[in-house]
């Protein structure tokens, strides 16, 4: 029998073969998941030997995460923001950057001083942002849209998870198509890849939804539809993640589209990764 440390060292080795990024930490995920642990309780276990019924859930991780399939999924879950969601291949996986940007929102709505706002959340895919909004504001009315049914069947999962299902509607809309009323906050985190760079991303990231990652042109395809959209239902806040050449683009969009106050945040890569601005 295999030890805790042996299956460890073991597929460290295998995983950084196939070119899996941070190999250690990826089999301690899995082995701790299998194992209905913590991964920090592995270290407290290195000697314990694993059964052949521990093992073969295991193997079978091991060569779907070797064949990159992203470890959220395989984990069904990702921590954001402090708090578990459910995640899987019907809405894309949150990226760090996307927490930077929910905290970044955050310290503008609470600066705005108006808690008691109403918040939309444009593409909500797995719904992380508009439940973290709805948990760290408890008197905004937070509301949460997306075109993928998939989506948004992961969305209803998340907030139930939260407690959040009375709190937060959720629609069907393609953009602002079903939107009713006005907001002081409208936030998105909308597909801001090229259509011709699908090809270079990463295989994990290719697992995500091609609805939630394909921008068009340039990226910004999508953009050129929402930010005049935006004007009809936007009475204060407006913020956007973008790709990170696109600020320049995207700042003379809202520019022509009379948005005012815009300004361009950098992620703490130093890339202009976040846009916010005032309409109405």
């Amino acid at each position: 029998m295999k030890t805790v440390l042996e299956v460890i060292q073991a597929t460290t080795a295998y995983f950084l073969k196939n070119g899996i990024e941070n190999p250690r930490l990826n089999i301690e995920h899995l082995l701790a998941h299998v194992l209905g642990k913590r991964r920090m309780e592995l270290y407290l276990e290195f000697d314990r030997p694993l059964s052949d019924q521990e093992l073969s859930p295991l193997r079978e991780l091991v060569k779907r995460r070797a064949r990159r399939e992203p470890l959220q999924h395989l984990l069904g879950s990702v921590e954001f923001c402090g708090r578990t969601f459910k995640s899987d291949k019907r809405a894309l996986v949150p990226r760090p950057e996307t927490e930077q940007f929910c905290e970044l929102i955050l310290a503008e709505a609470r600066g705005m001083g108006a808690l008691s706002m109403r918040v939309l959340d444009v593409g909500t895919g797995s719904g992380v942002i508009a439940a973290t909004l709805a948990l760290e504001l408890p008197n905004a009315v937070v509301e949460a849209v997306d075109t993928s049914v998939d989506a948004l069947a992961l969305t209803r999962e998340n907030l139930a998870l939260h407690s959040l299902v009375d709190r937060v509607p959720v629609l069907q809309s393609d953009l602002f198509s079903e939107v009713r009323g006005n907001f002081q906050l409208i936030v998105a985190n909308l597909p801001y890849i090229d259509s011709t760079e699908i090809a270079t991303l990463s295989a994990e990231v290719r697992h995500d939804p091609m609805l939630a990652l394909d921008g068009g042109e340039a990226g910004v395809e999508i953009f050129q539809r929402f930010i005049p959209a935006a004007c009809g239902f936007l009475k204060g806040r407006l913020a956007l993640e973008i790709g990170h050449d696109q600020a320049e683009p995207l700042r003379s969009l809202l520019a022509v589209h009379n948005y005012q106050d815009i300004r361009v945040l950098a992620d703490y890569q130093g890339r202009h990764r976040f846009i916010f601005a005032s309409y109405g």
